[in-house]
């Protein structure tokens, strides 16, 4: 398994594998080539359906700036062994082809060259279940979060302050901000009002919804907006993590350094679950990009709380478990609707996997790692209009008021 470093990125939305991928490819693809006439990409599946909504041309334009580049949403069937995030770039001088990629946008930012074996970073973590890691850790006495810390570079603890930080300042900013989000679905920004509803007979548990469903809302409305947030594991799950753990810190006081382990756990998890199926909404559904925050989110509280490692396994099981099948179908190809919502559900489902697996992971049948596979089996399962394509579900009912 690759670095938290490949995980956690802090970058501008609105989407990691729409936007952040495809811009980092055409860089790339433009240092390989500086000298050639202009540019063409031809953008297949959920890129193509979406990109619109997703700004995946903007992100294209801004890569290739000030050179002219052909941007082609084309409506041709990719191959089974195609990723359903597919983009054709090509270097053009005197009208002819000098240099062409094929290019896949795999999730949270991170793409793969068809044909190239070699990979941009060295796997660094040498098991990769979490059955096997579990095993290590209680044989030699270790918590997960020194699993992790063991086999990161020296830097990383500092690398994970730069993450809670950007998270942090993604909940302030999106907290401070009102109005609609851009993209002609006029979704009025909401965080600020949770903030500040506060209803006079309000319960604990009450205020407790409010408030993670004010910093999940904050958090998520920045990146529509096309804000600087933290793939967590992608763009349009943002907001789940951070809600949690702030929401946690505040109530229970913990450190930052406190904070820094627990996203080192929910960062393993999202790499267990990045290796062994997918954190792609085009390839898996929601339920790998908002299931996997979730799951993700689920273990970072547990190691706040220092559970055991069992009760780790248990909460971040739970917490996947409970998304499987869920559709990804953005309307109108924005990450508006129904993405910021699910990431308020996703932040407090993760509180509650939680306090589920505090009482309950005596008496589990599920591992993390089946349910894993599962979510993977199933994703691939999904019709391609519930993954990310704004073809079916609520994409196809809605129509513009």
């Amino acid at each position: 398994m690759k670095s938290l470093r490949e995980l956690y990125k802090i970058g501008k939305g609105p989407s990691s594998s729409h936007t952040m991928g495809p811009f980092n490819a055409c860089l790339k693809f433009r240092a390989d080539n500086p000298d050639c006439d202009s540019y063409k990409v031809i953008l297949y599946g959920s890129l193509s359906k979406t990109g619109k909504g997703h700004m995946t041309d903007e992100a294209v334009r801004e890569a290739f700036a000030p050179k002219n580049v052909e941007i082609v949403f084309s409506d041709d069937e990719l191959s089974e062994n195609d990723h359903p995030n597919t983009m054709d770039i090509f270097a053009v001088s005197d009208g002819t082809v000098t240099d062409s990629r094929r290019v896949y946008s795999v999730g949270g930012g991170s793409t793969e060259i068809k044909g190239e074996t070699a990979s941009a970073s060295e796997d660094i973590y040498p098991l990769d279940t979490y059955t096997e890691i579990a095993s290590y850790c209680k044989h030699n006495n270790m918590r997960i979060s020194d699993y992790v810390f063991m086999y990161e570079d020296e830097g990383i603890k500092d690398y994970l302050h730069e993450v809670w930080r950007a998270m942090k300042q993604s909940i302030d900013e999106g907290l401070s901000e009102d109005g609609e989000l851009p993209g002609g679905l006029h979704v009025a920004r909401k965080a600020q009002f949770l903030f500040n509803a506060r209803h006079i007979d309000e319960s604990d548990s009450t205020k407790e919804n409010r408030m993670v469903c004010a910093y999940a809302y904050a958090v998520s409305e920045q990146n529509a907006a096309g804000g600087i947030i933290v793939t967590a594991p992608t763009c349009g799950s943002c907001g789940v993590i951070p809600a949690a753990l702030k929401y946690m810190q505040q109530k229970k006081g913990f450190t930052d350094d406190e904070v820094i382990n627990a996203l080192a756990v929910g960062g393993l998890v999202g790499n267990l679950i990045k290796t062994n199926a997918s954190i792609s909404g085009a390839e898996c559904g929601c339920q790998a990009e908002i299931g996997s925050a979730c799951s993700m989110a689920a273990a970072a509280l547990a190691e706040l709380h220092e559970m055991g490692i069992d009760q780790i396994e248990y909460a971040a099981e739970v917490a996947m478990e409970h998304h499987l099948g869920l559709t990804c179908d953005p309307i109108y190809g924005l990450v508006q609707i129904p993405c910021i919502e699910r990431n308020a559900v996703a932040a407090m489902r993760a509180i509650n996997a939680v306090s589920l697996a505090n009482f309950l992971t005596t008496t589990r049948k599920i591992s993390f790692d089946m349910v894993v596979e599962a979510m993977y089996e199933t994703g691939r399962d999904l019709h391609h209009i519930y993954r990310e394509t704004s073809e079916g579900g609520l994409a196809k009912l809605y129509t513009r008021e």
